[in-house]
């Protein structure tokens, strides 16, 4: 049978290669090729996400009709709430598609399937509610003891300053970011910062505009 898979992680850091490698397993031990996969990086919080809509369109337009839709697990497609997680497979089932959860453990077609899925569904968005609790709370203490919230700094103190010195010899962000094996995004963003702390003002350096 045709297949399609739909694969979805929450940020930047993350990759499919679990999701994938698991699909492509489930898929083989029913004899299915995945003929279309359908990824993207985006949080489940709302059903606006341009993959998902792409997979439901192509539903709707009956390109998807008698093909497997293959799920790592159902909250990769929607973790807002019972209604969006009812009617979004409903909306697949209605034009032929049929979907395969790979690792939630039972058969969503199954006859009691939606009393499940709806559990499964609720779950998944008070699970989602809860780490956005834990991350604001971790954001609110770490502000409070004077800390910085995010992914650390690629560059220390001493790398802008030296950054900052070939930017005031005249070289391009482009030919600093070379010399120092940095993207030059960091360069430019590092220079800006310099400056912005030097005089209390959001001003760019003419070195930082600089891209070669």
């Amino acid at each position: 049978m045709s297949a399609v898979a739909y694969i979805r992680v929450s940020s930047r850091a993350q990759d499919h290669a679990t999701q994938r490698s698991a699909i492509e397993r489930a898929a083989l031990a029913r004899g299915d090729t995945i003929d279309d996969w359908r990824a993207e990086k985006r949080s489940a919080k709302t059903m606006d996400r341009a993959e998902l809509a792409r997979l439901l369109a192509d539903a709707r337009a009956g390109v998807l009709r008698g093909w497997r839709l293959y799920l790592f697990r159902l909250d990769r497609l929607t973790r807002s709430g019972i209604a969006d997680t009812l009617g979004a497979l409903d909306d697949l089932r209605a034009h032929g598609v049929e979907v395969v959860s790979v690792a939630d453990g039972f058969d969503l077609g199954g006859p009691h399937a939606e009393v499940i899925v709806a559990v499964m569904a609720w779950a998944a968005k008070m699970e989602r509610l809860a780490t956005a609790e834990r991350i604001a709370a971790a954001r609110e203490r770490i502000a409070s003891e004077g800390g910085r919230w995010g992914r650390p700094r690629r560059l220390n103190g001493a790398d802008v300053a030296c950054a900052a010195a070939m930017c005031a010899s005249g070289r391009s962000v482009r030919a600093i970011a070379v010399a120092m094996r940095v993207p030059k995004s960091t360069i430019a963003r590092a220079l800006a910062r310099r400056a912005n702390e030097s005089d209390g003002s959001p001003t760019t350096t003419p070195q930082a505009r600089k891209s070669s």
